[in-house]
């Protein structure tokens, strides 16, 4: 029997910088430990053929075959980088493989369930076919996988988390040029415990709002005459305002003012730590909820609950429509804000929300 070999690749917290990176502006994501397996046999033919435990079918084709008008379903995204690696590396005298994939990354909490299985079959088939790309390549896969395979225009930096990230750091990138840092949260150290408030409310990028979002950056972009809002900084918003309708001028203030508050939570974590970040994940809330709208009762309710019971700050995390929202805790709050956020979803008549803490963790890699 040919041998199993097993990878793995996490999920993300997005600390703070929430669109920006389809704007090619800043992020400071962080790997959690909540992780995807993809276990790997190698075939002697050229077909690929994938599984899941969140699937009853298997799904095969051959690896001629690969193109993003002939997938659909879960299936797109580990075949979509079987595909997208051939943009990359010349796999056309690769092996076919079976890829049996399981996760613990909550299914549309904002936490890039789907990040996590793309960036763990690149590595897989990075490494089994012998194709010798890099981790900020593999990113790009990655992303190419989910915007023509899957069909979602996301930008890079889940992929980048998954693959780039490293235990008690976050990862700030630049999505424009690509460049990446690690920078220390030290959330132990300073007491604290940073808690994922699921709540229930599912989301899916390949359809509505997070599409009319990045058109509306691009419009936004396209009036005041530059290539990305990356190039928009807070001086310049009172010119926006007197170029844009309403709506487009909400929407580029949400992503010019969140960039630089990731500069910014950036600067803070190295010169002050990471006590002194609340109030910087609390503006991004109120920014994603009034300027970009893509907040939802639940994730308010979450956030303004977990504020008043103690945590230092507390913000939606990921594309927005439903999801999940973070609170940074004081470990001494930590049963406090649990039992608060429960209370305030029972008294609004919401379902339970699933409540979980987390920690950074190391990116994609062989092995669990």
């Amino acid at each position: 029997m040919p041998d199993i070999e097993v990878w793995s690749a996490p999920g993300r917290v997005n600390l703070i910088g929430e669109h920006t990176d389809y704007n090619e502006g800043f992020v400071l994501p962080f790997a959690i430990d909540r992780r995807t397996t993809a276990e790997l046999v190698v075939r002697d033919d050229r077909t690929i053929r994938v599984t899941s435990t969140f699937a009853d079918r298997a799904v095969e084709i051959a690896l001629d075959d690969l193109g993003p008008d002939r997938l659909d379903g879960w299936s797109a995204y580990p075949l979509g980088v079987a595909w997208a690696l051939g943009h990359w590396a010349d796999t056309s005298g690769v092996p076919g493989v079976e890829i049996h994939i399981d996760s613990t990354v909550p299914v549309g909490a904002g936490l890039s369930s789907s990040a996590a299985i793309e960036s763990a079959v690149a590595v897989a088939l990075n490494d089994t076919w012998r194709l010798g790309l890099d981790r900020p390549t593999l990113a790009r896969v990655g992303q190419l996988a989910e915007n023509k395979a899957v069909g979602a225009p996301t930008g890079i930096m889940d992929q980048s988390a998954s693959l780039l990230g490293r235990a008690d750091h976050a990862v700030f990138l630049d999505c424009r040029s690509l460049e990446s840092q690690l920078v220390e949260l030290g959330f132990a150290t300073a007491g604290l415990e940073l808690l994922v408030i699921d709540t229930g409310v599912s989301h899916a990028h390949a359809t509505g709002g997070y599409a009319a979002r990045r058109a509306s950056c691009e419009l936004g972009a396209r009036l005041l005459g530059v290539a990305a809002l990356r190039d928009i900084g807070v001086d310049d918003l009172d010119r926006a305002r007197d170029v844009l309708d309403d709506e487009t001028f909400r929407r580029v203030r949400h992503i010019v003012t969140e960039n630089q508050r990731v500069l910014d939570t950036v600067r803070v974590l190295r010169d002050e730590g990471p006590t002194a970040i609340g109030g910087l994940l609390d503006a991004s809330h109120a920014s994603m909820r009034d300027d970009f709208e893509i907040s939802v009762p639940e994730l308010d309710l979450a956030v303004e609950t977990a504020q008043a019971a103690g945590a230092l700050g507390a913000r939606m995390t990921g594309g927005g429509f439903g999801g999940a929202a973070i609170a940074l805790v004081p470990s001494g709050s930590l049963t406090e804000v649990r039992a608060a956020v429960e209370r305030a979803f029972a008294e609004r008549g919401f379902a339970a929300p699933t409540q979980f803490t987390v920690a950074a963790s190391e990116g994609a890699r062989r092995g669990l």
